[in-house]
Formats: structure tokens, sequence, C-alpha cells
């Protein structure tokens, strides 16, 4: 009798510290935009909810669907404008987006102000220097139609990640497509000062969409609704933190990313939470949900440079079932 009731205990405490395993699959590298993620993890967010969260780094904010869609990944950093594209074949996986990160998108035109590049009609007759895989050359054609650019004009060089704003410094593009944050401190890292850089951010110039958000694949889900619930649950932590203090947050980034620059990444953070993280919307309505109506006005305006065969519905792309209460998500 004894020895059963050790068993029964042993089996007990076994069940009660059980964490579910989840793999993180990022947008882009280790670097300042990424730091709250780290630090859910360093504060004991995410094992508190019972979950064991690895996160691993991405080469581009397109490549995550797949990552989350093969099973690999339960959960994924990705354009949710780009799901949009995804889910309009309907054998594709009925991946969802979970928590909205960048409720103002960080897609830019990014180039030198010797350029003479000021308005987006003055990229015609410019050579643009865009990654295939880039999130923000993704919404390209979206940008042309709202502002009536003469696409035949401008000559698109598709160019590696790791030498675009190099090429950008050197003069052999004359602007690029990407990530605002992340262009701007690469080219000041190439020797261009910051005054001498000319950002068009695509959100300020007619493309209304929503940016980067938490991706969830739907087998997991079904099965684990609560863990997903906890993840999201902790990422807000980890994301409300580090608004609080970037200063203190971006530690927990440098421990992953020996070889960075801790003022580069400060500054990088500090950038997107300005820009992306935080915005009017967010402040008024709480952290992480969606504007039903904004996001179909996005898939609708995504329809205009994207032939859908079947149109996804907001519902398809966003469920706010695992978000908490308002009150949880708001920003101080």
């Amino acid at each position: 009798m004894r020895l059963m009731g050790f068993l029964f205990a042993a089996l007990i405490s076994s069940t009660a510290f059980a964490q579910t395993a989840i793999r993180y699959a990022l947008d882009w590298r280790f670097e300042g935009p990424a730091a709250p993620f780290f630090v859910a993890i360093d504060k004991g967010y995410y094992k508190a909810e019972g979950l064991d969260v690895t996160i691993d780094p991405g080469t581009g904010s397109v490549e995550g669907i797949n990552r989350v869609a093969s099973g690999n990944y339960q959960v994924g950093f990705a354009d949710i404008n780009s799901l949009v594209k995804y889910r309009d074949n309907p054998q594709n996986s009925a991946i969802r987006a979970i928590l909205m990160v960048y409720d103002t998108p960080a897609f830019s035109i990014v180039s030198l102000k010797s350029k003479g590049i000021a308005k987006p009609k003055d990229l015609e007759g410019k050579i643009l220097g865009a990654p295939a895989p880039d999130g923000a050359y993704a919404q390209w054609p979206i940008f042309v139609d709202a502002n009536k650019i003469d696409a035949s004009k401008v000559r698109i060089e598709n160019v590696g990640f790791p030498v675009r704003e190099p090429m950008l410094a050197q003069g052999k593009v004359d602007a690029i497509t990407g990530f605002w944050f992340s262009s701007y401190m690469n080219l000041k890292a190439n020797g261009i000062k910051g005054e001498d850089i000319a950002v068009m951010m695509m959100r300020d110039f007619g493309v209304d969409l929503y940016g980067n958000a938490i991706i969830v694949n739907p087998d997991f889900a079904k099965s684990n609704p609560k863990a997903v619930a906890g993840f999201v649950r902790a990422t807000l932590k980890g994301i409300q933190d580090t608004i609080k203090s970037p200063e203190t947050a971006i530690d927990s980034l440098m421990k992953r990313n020996p070889i960075g620059n801790r003022d580069v990444e400060l500054e990088r953070l500090k950038l997107a939470i300005d820009k992306n993280f935080v915005n009017p919307a967010v402040l008024s309505a709480g952290y992480g949900g969606v504007d039903v109506k904004r996001l179909e006005k996005s898939i609708d305006q995504i329809g205009l440079t994207f032939k859908y065969t079947n149109k996804p519905k907001a519902a398809d792309i966003f469920t706010s079932e695992y978000l908490p209460p308002r009150e949880q998500r708001s920003l101080k």
C-alpha cells in the first residue's frame, strides 16, 4: 500500500509538471524586435503556462507559414498578408493568426536622400533592390496600384537579404524594400548616417494592411487549445514588459546573440516599438487583436493585385478565441 502510494504521488507530480513542447519559428534573425519572446522565456512566463518553448530564427516573414504548415513548428511569426494569399488555396493548411504583433506593418521603401526619392512616383526610372521572399516586397504590387506608379519604369533587382543594404549604400541600387527598422539600422552599420536615410512607410502611402502576427498550426490548436491560449498570454506579458522597459528586455535578446551590438539592437527594438508595436489603435482597443472591418478591407486591397480563386474571410485569417480579456492586453 505504501509503495502504491509513492507511485501514485510520483505519477501526479510528473503530470503536474509536464511541459507542452512548442517550437516557435521567427521571421528573421535574433534581432531587437524579437526581444519580447525571449523575455517571456527568461521571466518564466511560458513555463508558468506549462510550456517548454524553443525559438528558431527565420529567413523572411513569409517562410514561417510553410514551417508552421509542415507541423514541424507549432507556432510562427509571419506576414498576415502572405497568409491571406496562402489561405486562398483551399488545399492549404487552415492556419490562422492568433496574436497581432505589428499592428502597423514595417513594410517600407528605403533609399538615400541623395537619390531624390521623396515620393512613390520618384521610383520611376530607378533600380529597386528586393529579395524575392521579402514580406515588404510582397506588397509592392499594392504600393504600385495605390500610388499610380508605372511599374514598367522601375527595374526590380532580385537581391539577397545579406547584400540588400550594402548594395544601396554602394549605389548599386537606388532603393530597397524591407522592414524599415532592419534596413535603417543595417544602413547605419554600412556607414550611412541616419539623417541621410529616406524611409517611405507603405502604410503612409495607401497600403492599409496589418503586419506580422503569430500564427498557429490548426491541428496543434485543436488538440492543445489551453496551450495555445497560454502561449498567447505569456507572449503578451513579454511584450508588455518589453514596451515598459526596452533597456532591460534587450538583455534577453543579447543572451542569444552574443556577437550582436547591444546599442544597435536596442535602437532597432525602440524603433519597432514606436512605429509598429504601439499606435493609437492598440492604445485604445488593447494589444494583440484586430479590427475585423479593417482586416476585411485589407483582404479586399490584396485582391487589387492578387487574383483570388477562393477569397478568404477575416474569420479564416484571424481568431480572437485565444486572447485574454481586453484589460489584460492594455499598454501603459
